[in-house]
């Protein structure tokens, strides 16, 4: 804020302060005439009269008191433009100081599961709790909430892993994230090729399919889609490329799905929760999603 604006608040809010009390003071003493009598504010309706009472001694003490801890609270918090007030107080510095007391908290309750085993840590009803809500704060909102994924976002409570199933690969896809990118052959392979492509790809999971067309599609695969997803069509963890032959499908298994994947590609990506998760945390939630 420049030094303009903070004067002019300062003088803003101070004047008010002032004005307030100037108010108060003016008005507390009985006003009334010669007889004796409260004045009247002239207001009269059906022979009632409104009288120039002042206020009642609480409400009178009660503004008293509200301005003093106003002046206080001026002093103490930066409440007055530039102002940092006396105790150097601000939002930021509070945040920080109570993120560090949350980390440092977490740090000390998740110590208590270092050096322990997956199997280990499933087997701890406290650990599984709290690696539960850890999902459901971070991961459900993609995998939802019974983990079993939609279309694009994995299905984490099956046996099928695309970068591995052991806790140290899923601790590795918290932290670092993955991307799961399959790139579009839309404009290598023409409509005929590309079609018999799908075929093969379904007759892999042992669908039915043309054969004819499956047989053609075969070259394609073997020179186009064999350095990531095998040969055999079994995949590569070490890539994320999936298996094609278990009939497990990311992106939907329908012919239309496979021919858009082929067309178009692919591009998955699983953000990086390193921010979020420390190495032990998450040990403990892929201890979780191993006992899903």
């Amino acid at each position: 804020m420049s030094t303009g604006w903070s004067i002019f608040i300062s003088v803003l809010v101070i004047g008010n302060l002032v004005g307030v009390m100037w108010l108060l003071f003016a008005t507390s003493s009985k006003k009334s005439d010669e007889s004796g009598e409260v004045e009247s504010t002239g207001h009269e309706w059906d022979g009632i009269s409104e009288l120039n009472h002042p206020l009642p001694k609480w409400w009178f003490n009660m503004f008293i008191l509200t301005t003093i801890f106003a002046a206080i609270y001026m002093y103490l918090y930066p409440a007055l433009g530039n102002n940092e007030g006396s105790l150097g107080w601000t939002q930021l510095n509070q945040l920080d100081a109570q993120m560090e007391k949350n980390r440092a908290d977490r740090a000390a309750f998740f110590s208590q599961f270092e050096g322990k085993t997956a199997e280990e840590l499933q087997a701890n009803t406290e650990a599984m709790k709290t690696a539960s809500r850890l999902f459901d704060n971070n991961c459900s909102q993609c995998h939802g909430s019974d983990a079993k994924g939609s279309k694009g976002f994995p299905n984490l409570a099956d046996d099928d892993w695309l970068y591995g199933n052991s806790s140290d690969l899923i601790s590795q896809s918290i932290l670092n994230g993955r991307q799961g990118v399959m790139p579009a052959f839309g404009a290598i392979l023409d409509d005929t090729q590309r079609s018999d492509l799908t075929q093969y790809v379904l007759s892999l999971s042992n669908q039915s399919t043309d054969a004819t067309k499956a047989e053609q599609g075969k070259a394609s695969f073997d020179m186009q889609c064999a350095a990531c997803h095998g040969i055999d069509g079994k995949g590569n963890q070490l890539l994320g490329a999936p298996n094609l032959t278990d009939n497990i499908w990311l992106y939907g298994g329908l012919l239309r799905d496979i021919d858009a994947t082929i067309a178009n590609g692919r591009n998955g990506n699983m953000p990086s929760h390193r921010h979020l998760f420390s190495e032990q945390e998450a040990k403990v939630l892929s201890a979780y999603i191993l006992s899903l």
